[in-house]
């Protein structure tokens, strides 16, 4: 069997990272909830009916990947992990520095023995998406990597004096967070990974930086390997996204070899929207499985790209990675936070078209 033929049908050709700028009627929402005028129940009314009007619009945009945008959620990280048994939610002094733009004073910590909670809110916000999706497309759901507990400072040792334990009960809860999604008919699951972008920041030649890449890739590939056979995995690497700012910068050089050459997604979402990422040489450790998603589309800025130097680009990355084994797609999503980035809806659903376009023309003879 060839490389070629191993090649799964997902990611699309043309697909995005996954979330969308929050609708005015959801934002008003919020506000009102915030403000204890609107209760649960009507906040998630609302937050429906804005996730059926945006399956729609991405279909309307020519995807055929369908996200939920990231509506029910505040961010598009610690939504998800403050709902798994062991950590909470927690306002701190300051907020994450973004390029000397602070961002709103929140975060979590680690208070107990970590599993994956039967009741946690984003089954039920895939399975509404599932609903809503139907028989239009597949219904793709983002959650954060495992490895966005493993920054220092977030093991809590006093609950787990060897990162060994934490780490194995990390991965537990991930697995058994994979088939919970899976029973529900997730087919099309995403791990956005900041961490990586870290490392990439980050990078020297010590053995604490070395076994960190190490914990990286065993983290995931644990999760790969004990996922159904039918589920389709990705990744998104980040290197941070809040009001179009960034916060990490580094080529993938000082990871490739462990991203690439120890995991085994069926997809790796790449930024690759600025010289901040550097050049497409590190693809030459990619194994070979699934797709690489060239994020050459930025979603930070409203102007639009250049067809020819996007097509340019591929044919440049195609010299590490087949042509037939590469996708596009926008370097990240609109808003990883509900603030959203510094565009509007139209501007970003012309960002999506813009992809679209492009994939069609790159691959002319593929329906995805």
């Amino acid at each position: 069997m060839t490389t070629a033929e191993k090649t799964t049908t997902l990611p699309f050709r043309a697909d995005h990272v996954g979330s969308f700028l929050r609708t005015e009627p959801l934002k008003d929402a919020r506000t009102k909830f915030a403000a204890g005028e609107l209760d649960a129940a009507a906040l998630n009314q609302v937050e429906t009916e804005e996730i059926t009007k945006l399956v729609q619009a991405q279909k309307e945009n020519g995807l055929k990947g369908f996200t939920d945008g990231e509506f029910r959620r505040s961010w598009w990280h610690i939504d998800f992990i403050e709902n798994l048994n062991g950590f909470e939610g927690y306002e701190p002094e300051v907020g994450y520095d973004f390029g000397g733009v602070e961002v709103r004073k929140y975060g979590f910590r680690n208070v107990g023995k970590i599993s994956f909670n039967p009741n946690h809110p984003f089954l039920a916000a895939f399975k509404s998406l599932h609903d809503i999706v139907g028989d239009q497309g597949v219904a793709k759901f983002t959650i954060p990597s495992p490895n966005e507990v493993f920054y220092p400072g977030y093991r809590n040792e006093e609950i787990y004096p060897s990162v060994e334990a934490y780490q194995a009960d990390i991965q537990k809860a991930y697995i058994d967070a994979v088939q919970a999604f899976y029973d529900l008919g997730c087919r099309y699951l995403q791990l956005d990974d900041v961490h990586w972008g870290f490392l990439c920041n980050f990078a020297s030649d010590t053995e604490e930086y070395a076994a960190e890449k190490r914990i990286a890739a065993e983290n995931v590939q644990a999760i790969i390997e004990a996922k159904p056979k039918d589920l389709v995995l990705t990744t998104h690497v980040c290197r941070g996204n809040y009001k179009s700012h960034h916060s990490l910068e580094g080529a993938y050089d000082p990871i490739a070899e462990e991203l690439f050459g120890q995991t085994d997604f069926d997809g790796y979402f790449l930024e690759y929207d600025t010289d901040r990422s550097g050049g497409f040489e590190p693809l030459q450790y990619f194994k070979g499985k699934g797709r690489i998603v060239l994020g050459l589309v930025t979603s930070k800025t409203a102007e639009l790209e250049d067809k020819d130097e996007i097509k340019a680009r591929i044919k440049e990355a195609s010299k590490y990675v087949p042509l037939e084994q590469l996708s596009l797609s926008t370097q990240c999503g609109f808003a990883s936070t509900e603030e959203g980035n510094l565009l509007t809806e139209e501007e970003q659903w012309a960002k999506v078209r813009l992809v679209v376009e492009i994939a069609k023309e790159v691959w002319p003879e593929e329906n995805n």
